[in-house]
């Protein structure tokens, strides 16, 4: 059976080799002979560039494009001149060929750019955090009659011993009693200047005038009645603004700046950054404080800590040695906290930074940059930079302790002239 149409099977030969559907002729149409149509010559035109280089094929101007673009000079680009061809493997068409390098320096750009702001924010953020966490509640501006300020900047820090949001079960503990209201329990000058650090204890049970005074509260003028009590008694009276006119009166240093921490906020720094490394180089027992110390290194929590710096009746120079013995532990503090370990690590800054700024009292005019500065002074005593003692003492009266005069007089000038310092304790 033949599937082809009529007069179609498949063979050449059997269509007598016709060509073409509907071709009735044995050759292919292309041969068949056509009329002859002139064409029209083509104008010669100046080169734009695409064919230099060719040459003229014979017979010239032959009317046949030898790759001359025609058009107008829009058509061929712009300017007239022929549109630029991408290299290969440039960016073409919003894509990135494959084999197109990445650009290592752009990413570094910003990945650095990156770094740099979120360190920026979070810097900026943990700034005012910890700025609005200072309780500003000493009003220097209330003491009257001040010194000249000298050269160079002085913190007058004061250790508590305010129980104030304490549990029964904590006073227990830190062995801290039950006593209402709130005494010093340690006073020291911080002198930060161009020679270094000067840290200068006050013993709690130092002799001195209160002078006339104006009430931090009442605003009431009280009148120098030349009363002699101990230095800690003027804190007791009329609080933080008494106790800086008294030692103002009394040393003739102008005080800039005021610290106050207490005793559960002492204990909680200790213990936020892991403990204070101290080297105790004989061991001493006190019941009153809770303290029983062996002699060696040994790393001190907050509760014992606190016991440390209070004890005094283990010792027999009584508040003399205890002054000596905050001193050495306060300077280890600040040492041990101004770490990159702390410093560096936000689950052990932010605590630490909680910890203290929660409890600590400050006045008015105190920046975090000024507590700052004072902190890393207060590293700088034990880093070898500067000089650590206690105010010099010529002898007691009525069991409260006496300074020397002329000594007192020769430390505060220097100070006050920003010398180094040359006056030593007794």
């Amino acid at each position: 059976m033949n599937d082809w149409p009529d007069g179609w099977n498949g063979d050449r030969a059997d269509r007598g080799e016709r060509y073409g559907r509907g071709s009735a002729g044995a050759q292919p149409d292309g041969v068949r002979a056509m009329p002859h149509v002139q064409r029209r010559a083509v104008p010669q035109q100046q080169s734009q560039g695409y064919d230099e280089g060719y040459a003229q094929p014979p017979g010239g101007g032959d009317g046949y494009n030898t790759g001359q673009v025609y058009g107008t000079p829009a058509d061929r680009g712009r300017g007239g001149q022929p549109p630029t061809v991408p290299p290969q493997g440039s960016y073409n068409g919003g894509g990135r060929s494959p084999d197109h390098a990445p650009d290592w320096r752009r990413r570094i750009k910003i990945t650095a750019i990156s770094l740099v702001t979120v360190v920026l924010v979070v810097s900026i953020g943990t700034y005012f955090w910890a700025d609005s966490k200072l309780k500003r509640e000493v009003d220097l501006a209330k003491v009257i009659e001040r010194p000249k300020a000298g050269d160079g900047t002085n913190y007058l820090i004061v250790g508590s011993d305010s129980r104030e949001g304490m549990t029964d079960e904590e006073k227990k503990d830190l062995h801290t009693g039950s006593a209402e209201g709130k005494r010093t329990d340690s006073m020291m000058i911080l002198h930060d200047g161009s020679n270094g650090p000067t840290l200068v204890s006050l013993p709690r049970d130092s002799n001195v005038v209160i002078p006339s005074f104006r009430g931090s509260e009442s605003g009431k003028m009280f009148p120098n009645q030349g009363r002699e009590t101990k230095l800690n008694a003027a804190y007791a009276e009329d609080g933080p603004e008494l106790l800086v006119r008294t030692v103002e009166f009394n040393t003739g240093l102008r005080i800039d700046h005021y610290v106050e921490i207490g005793f559960a906020g002492f204990a909680n720094i200790v213990d936020a950054i892991g403990g204070v490394e101290l080297d105790i180089p004989k061991a001493f027992k006190d019941e009153k404080s809770g303290a029983d110390f062996k002699a060696g290194k040994q790393t001190l929590d907050g509760e014992q800590s606190l016991a440390y710096v209070r004890t005094r009746y283990a010792f027999a120079g009584s508040d003399l040695d205890r002054t000596k013995n905050q001193q050495k532990f306060l300077a280890a503090l600040a040492s041990q906290t101004a770490t990159p370990g702390t410093i560096l690590n936000p689950f052990k800054l932010y605590p630490t930074m909680g910890a203290g700024l929660d409890t600590l009292i400050v006045d008015k005019d105190m920046s975090l940059w000024s507590l700052s500065q004072m902190f890393f002074a207060m590293k700088g005593v034990t880093g070898g930079d500067g000089t650590s003692m206690n105010i010099p003492i010529s002898g007691s009266k009525g069991g409260n302790l006496v300074w020397d005069k002329t000594k007192v007089d020769q430390l505060v000038k220097q100070l006050n002239n920003d010398e180094k310092v040359t006056v030593s304790s007794n």
